[in-house]
């Protein structure tokens, strides 16, 4: 079991009930935090024009104050209240929000310096999870909410997740159900509508992107060199742009492809995990069966397999195997580009 799950739990759970969504929107209004649904993950949501509030964000993950993030709204109008639209926002916005895409652009004076990590820009999204769009509404403000858990650890995608890692450490816990699509947001850079870039990938790929704009999006994901926390002398211009980010505590080791012969091959105390269920069970079906065989999609689905990433790597970090070996997916279509970027910086010397 996780370090975190150790500790007594004090948060309690909350039903996305409107009596529920009141009660938590005036948690959130008096400057405590909620973990709330998302479609990509969970997330540690604070009132984001409120800097006390957000240190309690930093505080409750271990997270540095150099990494920023992201704001969350529920309407175009709250967007200008934190930013500074340019010509590409409205065709963005009227393609992807609410959506699992956040865009990065310069900020107004209103959004504190530690949300952006003492940047002049701002990352903000629109979810389109039904219930956590519901409590944006009600509480009425702008909502920062990284992932909800510790730093640098395996992302939620549940509310047990959450109440696991963090549930010693918060009171409020918003249970909207498992997240849809289980990979956080894709991040767009969109500062200078000219150059428009992916910081971060997710479901959202650069090519879909590239032809709402009508020209060339760079995934600098991949491109661009990665940094260690301590390189980081500045802010990050987005958050989960860390070299090690996302990651277990059992180390993995990343393969291109995985075959069942070495699957089979494996020490007991180490497993295997394919993107999707093997062709050809044979020896590999009664390894599965003894515990040390896993997949993320039974049918080939590259969305379920996404959404299941986090899921499987976090039991299979509490079930104390001394290795995990992952397989990469294949393609360039935004998940697998996504699924890539989270097992690469997952698998990431310390």
């Amino acid at each position: 079991m996780s370090n975190a799950a150790k500790t007594p739990s004090k948060a309690r759970m909350y039903r996305g009930t409107s009596r529920n969504l009141a009660l938590l929107a005036n948690v959130l209004r008096r400057g405590e935090l909620v973990a709330v649904p998302t479609e990509t993950v969970y997330g540690l949501a604070g009132d984001a024009l409120n800097p006390a509030a957000c240190r309690k964000i930093f505080k409750a993950k271990g997270r540095p104050t150099n990494d920023p993030l992201i704001v969350h709204i529920h309407s175009l109008a709250q967007l200008d209240e934190l930013a500074v639209r340019n010509e590409a926002v409205e065709k963005i916005a009227a393609a992807f929000w609410p959506g699992p895409l956040t865009i990065v652009l310069p900020k107004k004076p209103a959004v504190p310096d530690l949300v952006t990590s003492g940047r002049p820009s701002v990352a903000v999204r629109m979810p389109a999870h039904r219930v956590f769009a519901e409590l944006l509404r009600r509480c009425g403000r702008p909502l920062a909410a990284p992932s909800a858990n510790p730093f640098g650890y395996i992302s939620p995608t549940s509310a047990a997740h959450v109440r696991e890692s963090l549930g010693g450490k918060i009171g409020y816990i918003l249970d909207g159900g498992e997240a849809e699509i289980g990979l956080e947001s894709t991040i767009l850079d969109l500062r200078d509508p000219r150059k428009p870039a992916v910081l971060r990938p997710g479901a959202i790929s650069a090519e879909q992107i590239g032809s709402v704009l009508g020209r060339r999006v760079r995934a600098s994901a991949g491109e661009q060199k990665h940094r260690s926390l301590a390189l980081a002398a500045t802010g990050e211009l987005a958050p989960g742009m860390l070299s090690k980010h996302y990651s277990p505590r059992t180390p993995i080791t990343l393969h291109a492809r995985l075959s069942a012969r070495f699957a089979e091959s494996l020490p007991v105390d180490e497993v295997a995990v394919f993107l999707f269920k093997p062709a050809k069970r044979g020896k590999a079906g009664k390894a599965k069966a003894a515990g040390n065989i896993f997949w993320l999609s039974e049918g080939g689905d590259l969305r379920r397999a996404g959404r299941s990433l986090f899921r499987v790597l976090r039991a299979l970090d509490n079930g104390r195997w001394r290795r995990i070996h992952a397989e990469s997916a294949l393609g360039r279509d935004g998940l697998a580009v996504a699924i890539n970027d989270r097992l690469t910086r997952a698998a990431a010397k310390r």
